[in-house]
């Protein structure tokens, strides 16, 4: 197996960073906002939005609403749910406002509904996957969802989609249709970044193999592609009889390697490959 050295992380280092990616995160999703979204009514979901309907309709400030919003939120969090939500919730819930009310007179960098929602939902979903992995999030409306998931028994799921689609709803009527859709295409670019960015452009390979040569493709594997190899029980359906898996997972270069090995050495080897998004452990990255 592939090892990795390092070292023992410091908590103080480790702490100092994750409050450096809370900070940032934050002021890319205001930036997002201001520059993408807001000049384009594109109101998706969250806090965010509720503050681009109001300040159509009313005029006021966005930086004030989601202030107004996160602010209580929080408090409400922390009362009814714990204090799990901690500093660093804290810290994003209120930087995130400030710093769309500092950058509220920069220039729209689209004028285009499209390509607002589009690179709008990209922004937003960089700034609070980076938030995410530092262990604390935004506040606003996932508070709210965690707060309605506690007394009505919903899933956390159904009650962030219901807030983000009444959102979207009331985009759709206050603004027109046309924007309710952009808000939604926004809504999807945004989860997409956040898995982007959670789980990273790196992809592995998981694969299966059902081989009569199992002791030279497993040594073949632990010498010559420096992975390891798992070996699952398991049994025939047509013949009953005791039929061991082999389970080997490695890196997306490696595939083609690992694919003419088995070939090499059992030509009728039955091999199942599967995507792994995300690997944990020693040879991959570390959680």
């Amino acid at each position: 197996m592939k090892r990795k050295r390092g070292t023992l992380p410091n908590p103080r280092l480790e702490k100092l960073l994750e409050i450096i990616f809370i900070l940032s995160g934050s002021a890319i999703v205001a930036i997002a906002f201001n520059v993408f979204l807001l000049p384009n009514q594109v109101a998706s979901g969250g806090v965010s939005g509720i503050s681009t309907i109001v300040e159509d309709v009313f005029g006021w400030e966005p930086a004030y609403v989601q202030w107004s919003l996160n602010i209580p939120l929080f408090i409400a969090g922390v009362i009814l749910l714990g204090k799990q939500f901690g500093l660093k919730t804290l810290i994003g819930t209120i930087f995130l406002p400030f710093i769309v009310f500092v950058t509220k007179d920069w220039e729209p960098w689209s004028q285009d509904p499209l390509l607002g929602a589009l690179f709008g939902g990209i922004g937003v979903g960089l700034g609070l996957g980076i938030v995410f992995r530092g262990k604390a999030s935004t506040g606003g409306t996932d508070l709210a969802a965690q707060i309605i998931n506690k007394y009505t028994g919903f899933t956390l799921g159904t009650c962030v989609a219901i807030i983000d689609g009444l959102i979207v709803l009331s985009a759709a009527i206050v603004f027109d249709i046309e924007r309710g859709l952009y808000a939604l295409i926004a809504l999807y670019v945004t989860s997409k970044t956040i898995d982007l960015v959670q789980v990273g452009f790196g992809r592995s390979k998981m694969a299966m193999i059902i081989t009569d040569k199992q002791s030279e493709v497993r040594d073949g594997i632990l010498n010559k592609i420096d992975r390891g190899v798992t070996k699952l029980s398991a049994y025939g359906g047509y013949t009953d009889n005791e039929r061991p898996i082999l389970m080997c997972v490695v890196d997306q270069t490696e595939f083609t390697k690992l694919k003419q090995l088995v070939k090499s050495i059992d030509p009728s080897a039955f091999v199942i490959v599967m995507d792994a998004a995300e690997v944990l452990g020693e040879g991959f990255k570390r959680a």
